[in-house]
């Protein structure tokens, strides 16, 4: 498995503080990434909010953060879809793990049925973002 390193220090200064991120998708489709979990109180940020956020702190349009952006979650899908870890210095790692296959329930009849092993994207945070959210 081939490790793919980026630096996460040169983009710092587009997230000047933590940004929750609940949704994401491309032109070209969904990107799969992790669902944060939404509890009340606090406010998520969309991709439109994402893109203004990083056009304002980084002095471009938001044509260009838009596609800065898609290019940026297209990269990181396809290194996922090859089975290749991306690491963010100082942000985290995105991976893929692996679910195995289990037996569930079907909640309407309480059935048995079977649910096949699945790959899932995974996200590590790393040292400086666990600093940053405490």
């Amino acid at each position: 498995m081939r490790k793919i390193r980026l630096l996460y220090e040169p983009f710092a200064r587009f997230f000047p503080r933590p940004l929750r991120i609940d949704r994401l998708a491309t032109t070209s489709g969904p990107v799969p990434v992790l669902a944060a979990i939404h509890h009340p109180g606090e406010r998520t940020v969309n991709k439109s909010e994402l893109i203004d956020a990083i056009a304002r702190h980084a002095d471009i349009s938001k044509a260009a953060a838009g596609r800065a952006l898609d290019a940026t979650l297209g990269a990181i899908a396809g290194s996922l879809k090859r089975g290749d870890i991306v690491t963010l210095v100082g942000f985290g790692s995105f991976f893929v793990g692996k679910r195995t296959a289990r037996a569930g329930r079907n909640p309407r009849t309480g059935e048995v049925i079977g649910i096949r092993a699945a790959k899932v994207p995974k996200f590590r945070a790393g040292k400086a973002l666990k600093d940053a959210v405490n």
